[in-house]
């Protein structure tokens, strides 16, 4: 381990700029302060690089395997001087870099600022095994992420298939009837989603109620674009809120949650952590009577559906969409027998997506809580594979 300056680790660079409309569709990605939102038909720098925020979102990290154009919202690595990119990448995901901003209105970082940091570099040897060590758990979780993707996936394409195609086990046998939404197979029916489900708005808490810790509480903002919901980054209230708000507001593992507010109208997610918490208002939990649990989740959840919750709200400049017009969406209903057999099928898809999603949970805690000991050297790298085999 040898003292030095951040600019002996890695020495950035400035982004460069790109509209939207200069972007050609091609393979490599732009990056952003937020990420990768677009690709463009050119690149900038060479792979492997560790992208960090200067302009916005400060500090968020990102490491790119190939070729790609960093914006000019970020900094990016232009030369590792002989050290491990991914350790680098690591290194700077501990690096608390808020305390050099200098923008008023908008957060900036100046690469000047922190080149001169003073930093402790480990040896390449001690380098490689951390970066191994860490990309083992990001490995981990990118396996688990996409192993969820593809069970979603089949969960939404049987469901496709036996309800929208009408392609279900014995669907030869059944003829087409007329009805409301077009033609549907005989014995099945034109159904409100409130027939199949409850639907409970959220809580008006109080501006008093917020705390900075205790019980977590769900907001339109935890709803992400992957029909997750994100629980690391939560609102609370204290003990004595939850005790007296009803329980029809705690949320439970499992639960469907979907925004009745503002751009994200209509987006949905699953709850999947165990921990009680607090639904907030804006935020609406669809409560589906047995056996119909799998059935409405793959309903909502498909971009079609979506897009009508959205086209429901009725806000100009923010649209809103209340209970009942939630409840009131139609879907066209198969018999319950057949809805039962689906349920046989995809309860257990999402069983494992929950299972899942809950190993990526611990996996993340386990590298994050690595990470800053790892990096300090407070863990001796060497010793910790000794000791965990």
């Amino acid at each position: 381990m040898k003292l030095g300056k951040l600019k002996d680790l890695v020495v950035f660079q400035r982004g460069f700029d790109i509209t939207k409309a200069e972007q050609i569709d091609g393979s490599y990605p732009v990056i952003s302060s937020s990420g990768i939102h677009s690709y463009h038909a050119d690149f900038k720098a060479e792979g492997p690089g560790v992208v960090i925020g200067r302009k916005g979102s400060l500090g968020t990290t990102f490491f790119v395997e190939d070729n790609y154009w960093p914006h000019d919202t970020t900094l990016w690595s232009k030369s590792f001087n002989g050290n491990n990119p991914k350790f680098v990448y690591y290194f700077m995901r501990n690096l608390d870099v808020n305390a050099f901003n200098v923008g008023a209105a908008n957060p900036t970082l100046n690469r000047n600022h922190i080149h001169d940091l003073p930093v402790r570099i480990p040896d390449p040897d001690i380098q490689n095994r951390i970066a191994d060590m860490l990309s083992g758990y990001d490995d981990l979780i990118e396996n688990n992420r996409r192993r969820m993707e593809l069970l979603e996936s089949a969960a939404r394409h049987l469901y496709r298939e036996w309800f929208v195609n009408f392609r279900f086990p014995g669907h030869e046998r059944v003829k087409l009837v007329q009805s409301p939404l077009g033609k549907i197979p005989e014995g099945w029916a034109v159904k409100r989603l409130g027939d199949l489900c409850q639907v409970i708005p959220g809580y008006a808490f109080k501006s008093s109620d917020w705390q900075t810790s205790g019980v977590p509480v769900i907001k339109i903002k935890n709803l992400q674009s992957d029909n997750t919901v994100e629980t690391d980054d939560t609102d609370f209230v204290c003990g004595e809120v939850f005790s007296r708000t009803a329980q029809k507001f705690v949320l439970r593992q499992g639960d469907f949650l979907i925004a009745m507010t503002g751009a994200t109208a209509g987006k949905v997610g699953r709850l999947r952590t165990k921990v009680p918490m607090l639904l907030n208002q804006r935020v609406a939990r669809l409560a589906p009577t047995a056996p119909f649990g799998a059935f409405v989740w793959c309903a909502i959840s498909s971009d079609e559906a979506k897009e009508r919750f959205f086209l429901l709200a009725d806000g100009a400049a923010q649209p809103n969409m209340s209970g009942i017009q939630i409840e009131d969406v139609k879907l066209i209903v198969p018999t319950e027998s057949l809805v039962e057999r689906f349920s046989s099928i995809a309860e257990g898809i999402l069983a494992l997506t929950d299972t899942l999603y809950l190993k990526n949970a611990n996996l993340r805690l386990t590298r994050d809580l690595l990470l800053p000991k790892l990096i300090s050297g407070a863990l001796d790298v060497s010793r910790l594979d000794i000791e965990t085999g």
